[in-house]
């Protein structure tokens, strides 16, 4: 394994370079921030909205993004994944010859919904962190290590041109680790789904609904079972299963050794397997995309049912009295 850190950085390959940033949520906003803050010059494409006028407000120019790709040498696609392909064909033909074209996400490139012109360069600099991660990261000196994979290369220059954009994003104070487009969107993917988000939100549950069914009470079941559960990934992001195993107590480790297994087993892992399976074959993305374009009526069925989970208005209600949590709401 290699990481690509600042001495890496060929500081020519993006010298003089105009940078378009289509989109301005949470990654938008961080990359264009830390380019300017960077000494790049900086353009955002977005519809006129609430974007434009955050972007403006923050100092930087903006154009609608048919205007804002044509002098660009390098254009950012950060807007949402189900937009990019529809964003594509609008600026596709205002995008010059031999410019760059990066990603933070590789799934419209992998399955795909976006088939870029051929002289293009196309790039992809994942950052492993949200928007406000890299952007707090970059203000404090440091920075969010990143993923970096070519697609296409025409100009044979494509590597080093991501490479110079990650260390603008401050992507190279934390290593830059190559990979392929398949790999990112693959792995992410799976990892949304059956851990990060999908799994754990899922075990948390479970958990609750397993001590209250007892007879437990639920304001208790959500301490232990959702609000304790930073205090573990806390410990396991700083330094691993090692660190946690460092500050729980003896009893906590033995419980973890004996009955974890028993909850996340070869079941578990066969299921998991299947996910990944419908990941790699594409089937996922198809139901996605199918989803999307029928109105997500599926979609906001079940994310109505997730929300009126008992444990979330336990949980809201005990967050309420705590001021230094922001519920977000």
């Amino acid at each position: 394994m290699k990481l690509y850190g600042q001495k890496d950085v060929d500081k020519k390959a993006l010298r003089g370079a105009r940078i378009c940033v289509l989109g301005y949520g949470s990654q938008g906003r961080a990359h264009a921030l830390n380019l300017k803050d960077s000494g790049f010059d900086v353009v955002i494409g977005v519809r006129k909205g609430e974007s434009w006028k955050k972007a403006r407000k923050d100092g930087l120019v903006v154009s609608l993004p048919s205007a804002a790709v044509k002098d660009a040498d390098l254009i950012a696609m950060l807007a949402p994944d189900l937009a990019q392909k529809a964003l594509y064909e609008t600026i596709a033909p205002h995008i010059k010859k031999g410019a760059t074209l990066l990603f933070a996400h590789g799934f419209n490139i992998h399955f795909k919904q976006i088939k870029p012109r051929k002289d293009l360069d196309v790039v992809l600099i994942a950052p492993k962190g949200p928007g406000d991660l890299v952007r707090r990261q970059f203000e404090q000196g440091r920075g969010v290590p990143s993923l970096l994979a070519v697609f296409q290369d025409p100009s044979k220059k494509a590597f080093s041109k991501a490479l110079a954009y990650a260390h603008g994003i401050g992507g190279t104070r934390g290593g830059v680790l190559k990979t392929t487009f398949a790999e990112e969107t693959e792995t992410d993917l799976f990892g949304e789904q059956a851990v990060l988000c999908g799994g754990a939100t899922e075990l948390v549950v479970k958990g609750f609904e397993t001590l209250v069914e007892a007879g437990y009470q639920p304001e208790v079941a959500y301490f232990e079972c959702m609000h304790e559960l930073k205090l573990i990934v806390d410990l396991l992001h700083e330094g691993g299963i090692w660190k946690m195993h460092k500050f729980i107590s003896e009893t906590a480790k033995y419980g973890d050794l004996t009955r974890g297994p028993r909850v996340v087993n070869a079941r578990t892992k066969a299921e998991m397997r299947k996910i990944l399976k419908e990941i790699q074959q594409g089937k996922f993305a198809k139901q996605w995309m199918r989803e999307n374009a029928t109105g997500r009526r599926n979609y906001d069925k079940m994310m109505k049912k997730d929300l009126d989970r008992p444990i979330e208005k336990v949980g809201y209600a005990l967050r309420a009295r705590m001021p230094w949590l922001d519920q977000g709401r």
